[in-house]
């Protein structure tokens, strides 16, 4: 993986860069669609592809591995093959996911034994076999196995599980030496940050995954409930401290808001479910608020459902006909906002992109967060 920085803002610590991996050049700052069980939910590949056109999409290691399971991945040719998707993709290390099984599971130094929330059958997860399943899977870059910890945590625990996640970071290291590459295309590795939401923790975890010297790095364990004040905070310290000449990629996060105050903060990616869980509940996100169009408002409003036309979707269908799609419960509704959603989020990051190299970047930021922040 190749990382360059084309372009930095004079008022903020935004950065424009490349991304270059096997699966070709991904532009940041960028927004990867969650494609949890080996699809974007409602999206056709082709939708995907020509629509929303993101550079690179995230897949699920914990899903994953429940299903299909890694056997069926390795005979299809890995991920890419499995789901028809040329361009890159990121697997999480199901970190995350064990951490919301919190009354399922039991974290240990060796690793976290869970139970499936498809049968209840047990599991284990260890720093080894987390790599060797992200072997399988064949992502272009995948994540260290951490543990996420929760919001409100205790100081004295999160500062044992951050020295773990540490600890796991080594082990991960040491394993992936020993396991050769599935595909015949390379993979590049993300360490995560942890720390909850304490100053001295993220400095000390920023630094000690610094010194490891990867392609890349994660920021983990924000955006699980804290506030948004707070996850700035440990994201400035954070960008601080990670070098400049490295991707820094926020995990989970967000709302377009705060992809927008990160991406000043020097954050380069981002993921997040908002724009796909948020459109099969009706809301829909745009560069002037947010739309619950569910609300009888919309009932006779026959506009297009984004004037700005981001995607197909937004001319082809009006309010009033995406309304009635919701209340009679029919699923193409859903695939509209789902469409609709993330290709205003990857129209947002592209605008930030280009407001960065234009040197405009942080007026415009000011100006989005203002206009975003309102409800339609």
């Amino acid at each position: 993986m190749k990382f360059n920085l084309l372009a930095k803002d004079q008022d903020s610590k935004a950065r424009a860069g490349t991304l270059t991996t096997d699966h070709g050049q991904i532009e940041t700052p960028i927004f990867m669609p969650v494609g949890t069980v080996a699809s974007v939910k409602g999206v056709h590949q082709r939708e995907l592809k020509n629509d929303i056109n993101p550079d690179i999409i995230l897949g699920n290691t914990y899903h994953l591995y429940l299903r299909p399971q890694t056997p069926i991945l390795e005979e299809a040719g890995g991920l890419h093959k499995f789901m028809n998707w040329d361009r890159n993709i990121l697997t999480d290390s199901g970190g995350y996911q064990v951490y919301s099984l919190s009354a399922n599971r039991k974290i240990k130094e060796e690793g976290v034994k869970f139970k499936s929330h498809i049968d209840g059958s047990y599991h284990v997860f260890t720093p080894e076999n987390v790599m060797e399943i992200q072997r399988s899977i064949g992502a272009d870059i995948i994540m260290a196995f951490d543990e996420c910890t929760p919001y409100p945590c205790d100081y004295n625990y999160a500062k044992r599980s951050m020295h773990m996640t540490h600890r796991w970071l080594e082990r991960c290291l040491e394993h992936l030496k020993k396991t050769p590459l599935k595909y015949d295309y390379s993979q590049t590795f993300f360490p995560i940050v942890q720390g909850s939401t304490y100053k001295d923790l993220r400095k000390e975890s920023a630094e000690y995954i610094a010194n490891v010297g990867a392609e890349g790095n994660a920021i983990g364990g924000l955006s699980v409930g804290e506030p948004a004040e707070e996850m700035y905070a440990m994201t400035d310290v954070v960008c601080e401290i990670l070098p400049e000449d490295k991707p820094r990629y926020l995990m989970g996060v967000g709302t377009p808001i705060n992809i927008l105050e990160n991406i000043a903060l020097g954050v380069d990616m981002f993921d997040c479910v908002m724009p796909t869980r948020n459109a099969r509940n009706g809301m829909l996100f745009t560069a002037h608020g947010t739309i619950n169009i569910k609300n009888k408002k919309w009932e006779n409003d026959f506009s297009p459902i984004d004037e700005m036309g981001i995607t197909y979707v937004d001319f082809d269908y009006s309010k009033a006909y995406l309304r009635h799609l919701f209340t009679v419960n029919e699923l193409l509704g859903k695939q509209i906002a789902t469409i609709h959603n993330l290709g205003f989020y990857i129209w947002l990051v592209r605008e930030a992109r280009k407001q960065i190299v234009a040197g405009t970047f942080n007026s415009w930021k000011n100006k989005m967060v203002k206009q975003m922040d309102k409800r339609l």
